[in-house]
């Protein structure tokens, strides 16, 4: 019983094709193309608000330099809005609880940071690996800590982008496994896990798009570092 719980993390498949591909792709089906018309409909119009909300709180804290990332970033936070919300739905795959797919994505886009901090201000962005005022003893070990510190951060992005949306599937799977075993033996029990069930729907609904906006911007914080 214990290992079916983890069968919904399993990648799926047809006739041995991996369609992860497919289901992460898919989302983007969902979303409403633009036309060439003045007035559009009301969903058009929504998405169009809540892209301009999205990319303004990303790119406020960033200089002039770093509104070229507008597009990429906006454009990552739809895609991990749109796959971890639809994945809280019956029968479907969430690709972002594969920590492969999830360091994927932040591994290129942290190097990419790097690598330009590196290229405009290098002398800045190394300064980071080594705090001003240090006393000399402490220099190689602070610099050791800040060289871990600065290469561990792919890897925090994607394990905590995993980590939470796995513990909130197999919540949610073990808590609807409860409410329907105890509903032929103590229906008010049964009732009792079902109102739990309910209020943790919602806040993974909170989680999915939590986690979404945080990926992407410890991704602006860490360029806002480097340009």
């Amino acid at each position: 019983m214990n290992l079916t719980f983890f069968d919904q993390f399993l990648s799926p498949s047809l006739l041995g094709i991996p369609l992860i591909l497919l289901s992460t792709l898919f989302p983007a089906l969902l979303l409403p193309s633009p036309n060439n018309r003045w007035i559009t409909n009301r969903t058009s119009t929504l998405q169009l608000w809540a892209i301009n909300t999205i990319a303004k709180q990303l790119m406020t804290p960033l200089s002039k330099s770093g509104h070229k990332w507008t597009l990429i970033l906006t454009s990552l936070m739809t895609l991990l809005l749109m796959i971890n919300l639809l994945g809280l739905l019956p029968y479907t795959f969430t690709p972002t609880t594969q920590l492969s797919m999830n360091m994927a994505l932040a591994f290129p886009l942290w190097l990419a940071t790097l690598l330009t901090g590196l290229r405009n201000q290098p002398t800045a962005s190394l300064g980071h690996l080594l705090p001003e005022g240090t006393p000399t003893p402490l220099i190689p070990a602070l610099i050791m800590i800040e060289t871990v510190s600065l290469f561990i951060r792919p890897f925090a992005l994607g394990v905590r982008l995993t980590a939470n949306l796995t513990a909130g599937h197999l919540l949610i799977q073990l808590i609807s496994t409860a409410t329907i075993a105890l509903l032929p033996l103590m229906p008010a029990v049964s009732a009792l896990t079902a109102t739990v069930l309910l209020l943790l729907t919602i806040l993974e609904v909170a989680v999915a798009i939590i986690q979404a906006y945080v990926f992407v911007l410890l991704l602006s914080l860490y360029l806002q570092e480097n340009i």
